[in-house]
């Protein structure tokens, strides 16, 4: 017997319904896997690993972190955007995973924008200017008649490319003539600053901050939209008056590219809700990041504009691409 045309329809709503509701039910009781591309102890790391007993209460779902360490996030990266869109897998990605790649790099396995759905920016952040002891002044436009002047090239020293990448395009930005000195690692370039064989760096706040406040170096500025929560006394760039350059450092979530808009949105309410307690916000604070917490649309817009900013800075400069 054939069923009425409105029946029909009904009973496919209904059949639709239960496979969702099916779907949802299954997502929920498997753990959620959350790639990293970096090492245990990281920055990116110990963000999630702040947020993920708060967040796995809020989703009611156990969370795995996997790191896969590799250069500047690409291994994680092609993992999470190779992954089923189906709420398994999710990637803990940064500024240079999804904008800085693209610029330092002629082919990625991945496509920054294509193969993910942004969920949530967590944080922002930036680096500190920081300068051996004997530099001059403590303000950028003191530095600046030091680096401007003949006699004056700035021998500076970044630890790995996006280091020099931000440091290239920041004196270039001053107008600053400054020599690049190699080092193999951070160890060896902090020996050298401290003793003043180079002049500046750039440094994570939290590698800056001991040492500025021992007065073993002078911090200049902080390269963030915000000041750093653990060192507050350093002005931004914008403070002093240098704008046009932006380096935006950051750190969010994403899914695999078609993950519905329904799982997008769940976890991004869950972390929403992690983000607003105040006990966690501190906690980030105190690893020197910004919270910010942005929607899905937003962050996907901050991306497709950072993306832009690093490409202009790469053609300023003249970048080699790997």
């Amino acid at each position: 017997m054939k069923l009425p045309l409105a029946t029909t329809m009904l009973v496919a709503c209904i059949v639709a319904m239960v496979s969702l509701i099916a779907q949802a039910q299954q997502t929920a009781q498997r753990p959620l896997r959350i790639l990293v591309g970096a090492a245990p102890s990281s920055l990116a790391d110990e963000q999630l690993r702040v947020l993920s007993p708060a967040l796995e209460r809020a989703l009611q779902r156990r969370i795995i972190i996997d790191n896969r360490a590799g250069t500047h996030g690409v291994v994680a990266s092609e993992i999470g955007a190779k992954s089923n869109p189906d709420g398994g897998t999710l990637l803990l990605g940064n500024s240079i995973t999804h904008a800085i790649n693209a610029t330092l790099y002629t082919h990625l396995p991945y496509d920054p924008i294509r193969d993910f759905a942004p969920i949530t920016q967590i944080s922002a952040n930036g680096m500190i200017v920081v300068g051996q002891p004997k530099l001059p002044g403590i303000t950028l436009s003191e530095l600046a008649t030091y680096a401007q002047h003949p006699a004056g090239k700035l021998r500076v020293s970044a630890i790995d490319t996006v280091e020099r990448f931000a440091g290239d395009a920041l004196w270039a930005h001053l107008g600053w003539k400054a020599t690049n000195v190699e080092h193999k690692s951070s160890i060896t370039a902090m020996e050298a600053l401290r003793a003043g064989r180079i002049d500046l760096t750039l440094l994570a706040p939290a590698a800056a901050r001991p040492h500025v406040h021992a007065g073993r170096l002078k911090a200049y500025a902080t390269t963030g939209a915000d000041r750093s929560p653990i060192l507050p006394e350093v002005p931004t760039l914008q403070e002093q008056d240098v704008t046009g350059y932006e380096f935006p450092l950051w750190d969010g979530l994403f899914a695999p590219a078609h993950t519905s808009k329904e799982i997008v949105d769940a976890v991004h309410r869950g972390v929403a809700q992690v983000l607003d307690d105040n006990g966690i916000r501190q906690r980030l604070d105190d690893l020197g990041v910004n919270v910010v917490g942005s929607t899905p649309q937003a962050f996907a817009a901050k991306v497709k504009r950072d993306l832009e900013t690093f490409r202009k800075h790469g053609a300023r400069i003249g970048i080699q691409r790997m």
